[in-house]
């Protein structure tokens, strides 16, 4: 199948790259010239593990191309995926569309033949509908469908979520529409990966419910666990005895710092718009938003409390910037309101993210960007661990214990046991234990 995709951000360009990897002839379009430039040299314009070498392998096969010129690259396709931004619009929390229409406006008058308009971005339900109406008053006698088709990709294991998915969600009425469809991921359907069809909207919809869902489970956790830590239980058990219960499942019932990212906060933040234009509250959700929010601060107070309730002068070493390990995106990462807290607090503070420090540098200012863990924590009165990466899940104790000043490890992540830490010789604070 011929697939123009329209937008090279994180879903455009795993979702072109694994179409290729199918089989499939895939160009990749954006308006930045310099993006597609660096991708034509093979520099990714995101950090997601093995995504470099699956691009390369596309490009190599002859199967995928980059572009800006959109016109001109949508012409004589089977399908049009629109995988553009769809971020909070300043002054009232809806999902901006102006990208995405903005792109159907340009596609209308472009596509020849029957070609599949197909949705990716993360988009509040009736999108489709005007997205059809856009294309229907630039192109009167235009042969299309509108199909929605949400992703359910997590940075950090994003390739892997693509070609291996729970289900694929497809949202239309029109039978040429799903035929595209179906053929475009016939390659998952062997593999005995659900296609799961619907309406558009109920599509559309199935995407930001799951998100607000998996948001309330890491919200729900991480009240529990500031219940055990009042009761003198350990969160982590009470995860693993209902998340052994097959009706919840263990997944994100971690507790930790709140949740962040380009999906949650994003999501669960125009759904509630779209309940609220519709007179249908979600107050559940509602709760969720406005725990996560507080949380992050919270955790800053943690923080100062682990260090005797005062840090005015004294520097703190943070490890993990990024919202979740293996993806350098900070977008509303709790390190950022954490980081926030203790500087208005007056402590110094000093960071190192393997991937995270040129995103961090535009949201997070005043602190000392280091060159590895070690020298992070050297003359710290506490370490924090606020992101999981690999790298901080074996640190060498007796090393940590000889740079800090004050020997207090905050451990957000609940990464290590209580007692190897307390063995080396330092106060260990977690989270719910």
């Amino acid at each position: 199948m011929r697939i123009a995709m329209v937008g090279s951000g994180y879903v455009g360009l795993v979702s072109g790259a694994c179409f290729a990897d199918f089989g499939h002839d895939v160009i990749c379009i954006d308006k930045d010239a310099g993006k597609i430039a660096a991708l034509e040299n093979g520099i990714m314009p995101i950090y997601e593990p093995g995504l470099d070498a699956l691009v390369a392998r596309g490009v190599e096969a002859g199967r995928l191309r980059f572009g800006t010129d959109l016109a001109a690259s949508v012409k004589g396709v089977d399908a049009v995926f629109i995988a553009v931004g769809t971020p909070s619009r300043r002054g009232d929390g809806h999902a901006d569309l102006s990208y995405v229409y903005a792109a159907a406006e340009e596609i209308a008058g472009a596509i020849d033949g029957f070609t599949a308009i197909v949705d990716k971005s993360t988009v509040p339900v009736g999108t489709g509908d005007e997205v059809e109406r856009i294309i229907r008053r630039v192109n009167p006698n235009a042969d299309f469908a509108v199909v929605s088709n949400p992703e359910f990709l997590r940075e950090g294991a994003a390739i892997d979520d693509f070609k291996r998915p729970d289900r694929v969600v497809i949202g239309s009425d029109d039978e040429k529409g799903l035929a595209v469809m179906r053929e475009i991921y016939r390659p998952l359907a062997l593999g005995r990966s659900p296609l799961v069809e619907m309406s558009r909207r109920a599509a559309e919809l199935t995407k930001y419910a799951g998100n607000a869902f998996l948001a309330t489970k890491i919200t729900f956790i991480n009240e529990i666990a500031d219940l055990c830590e009042k009761v003198g239980a350990d969160v982590q058990d009470v995860a693993r005895g209902i998340g052994l219960d097959n009706r919840i499942g263990s997944k994100f019932l971690h507790a930790g710092p709140g949740y962040g990212g380009s999906c949650f906060p994003k999501d669960t933040l125009a759904l509630l718009k779209t309940a609220q234009d519709h007179d249908a509250p979600q107050r559940i959700v509602e709760a969720v938003v406005a725990v996560n929010d507080n949380r992050k601060r919270a955790m800053g107070r943690k923080v100062i409390a682990a260090v005797g309730g005062d840090v005015r002068g004294k520097t703190i070493a943070v490890l993990g910037l990024t919202f979740k390990p293996n993806t350098d995106d900070m977008r509303d990462s709790p390190a950022i309101a954490l980081i926030q807290t203790l500087q208005d607090a007056g402590a110094t503070i000093n960071v190192y993210d393997p991937e995270g420090h040129e995103q961090a540098k535009a949201v997070i200012k005043d602190v000392t960007y280091c060159s590895g863990p070690y020298e992070t924590m050297d003359g710290a009165e506490a370490l924090v661990i606020v992101t999981e990466w690999d790298i901080f899940r074996a640190l060498d104790f007796k090393r940590v214990k000889s740079l800090l000043a004050s020997p207090v490890l905050v451990d957000l992540r609940n990464i290590y046991p209580r007692d190897m830490v307390e063995k080396a010789g330092l106060t260990y604070h977690a989270v719910g234990r």
